[in-house]
């Protein structure tokens, strides 16, 4: 039995299919069905029923593939360990970011990330934070920046940042004449939402503390994109709000319909979250002090209240 062997087990327990999996781990597809056929002789079981299609694991090749992951995940942590008494910062680091942080934060840090430890190979995935938890569970991430806290044992969390919800209100509408905005003040059935899935929509239900199956009176209309709901609000059908990074590339017209809230102002935490058996702790360390360093400069708020990214 070999690691390598392993790898093509997890390889076609993932993909069903031989083919797929011996491109994932590039080798021939021969190549990949003998070795699998050879672990399988020397263990006298089956651990793939190749007459179903998609290919099925049978039940001990299920407890052979919880254990290979295991085995495969050490192996691979021996590396880490002599990078990290080496002090080195590279190879390849799969790094998930969630949808409503990627398109700000990730211009801001990731050039100088990258000028700064060019020996290092970022895989970088927009996901949804339930696929984020699920891959570093699964060992198929090694951090994610994600809004938090998050309530799960094997999950770390280091804090990034704090930033506020601002809100956009366009002329006439009930609160466009508000300085700032208290959280009182929102109703929810006026708000202007992403949909399900993003877990800014569940602390805008925090904040206004709404039912998560709230039905607006009129219509009800959810959105992938903060651009979508300004230009919708715009159209005076709601207002919205907004990760206040975001606010920083609205034109100096539409810059005009923000408010802030009364403090503490509603927040969100971002934290680089990894699995608590992670070794990457020097590349995860590098990412840290380069974001915090970047946005320092851009978000200076303390007076905050966090909102959970679980709706309650």
């Amino acid at each position: 039995m070999t690691i390598t062997q392993l790898h093509y087990v997890l390889a076609v327990a993932e993909y069903q299919n031989f083919t797929k999996a011996a491109q994932k781990v590039f080798v021939t597809q021969p190549t990949l069905s003998m070795q699998i056929q050879k672990l399988e002789d020397e263990l006298e079981i089956q651990i793939f029923d190749r007459s179903k299609k998609p290919i099925e694991l049978t039940e001990v090749g299920k407890k052979i593939v919880y254990q290979a992951k295991n085995i495969v995940n050490e192996s691979d942590r021996i590396k880490d360990i002599v990078d990290q008494q080496k002090g080195f910062i590279g190879g390849e680091f799969r790094l998930g970011i969630i949808p409503t942080v990627m398109p700000t934060l990730l211009p801001m840090f990731l050039t100088n990330f990258i000028k700064k430890y060019p020996k290092v190979k970022l895989k970088i995935e927009e996901l949804h934070t339930e696929a984020i938890i699920e891959k570093l569970q699964e060992g198929h991430l090694d951090a994610a920046i994600a809004a938090t806290p998050l309530e799960f044992e094997n999950i770390k969390e280091r804090v990034l940042y704090y930033e506020p919800f601002v809100a956009y209100t366009p002329p006439g509408h009930r609160l466009a004449k508000e300085d700032k905005i208290k959280a009182e003040e929102l109703e929810v059935d006026d708000i202007l939402l992403l949909e399900d899935g993003h877990c800014f929509k569940e602390g805008i239900l925090n904040i206004c503390k709404a039912d998560k199956n709230v039905e607006s009176s009129s219509f009800q209309l959810e959105s992938g994109s903060f651009e979508t709901l300004i230009k919708l609000s715009n159209e005076g059908l709601g207002m919205t709000l907004l990760p206040y990074l975001h606010t920083l590339d609205i034109n100096e017209r539409e810059a005009k319909n923000l408010r802030m809230f009364e403090e503490p102002s509603p927040a969100r935490e971002v934290s680089l979250i990894y699995h608590k058996s992670e070794l990457k702790m020097q590349i995860i360390q590098a990412l840290q002090d380069i974001i915090a360093g970047v946005v320092r400069g851009a978000i200076a708020f303390q007076n905050v209240k966090i909102i959970s990214p679980i709706h309650k």
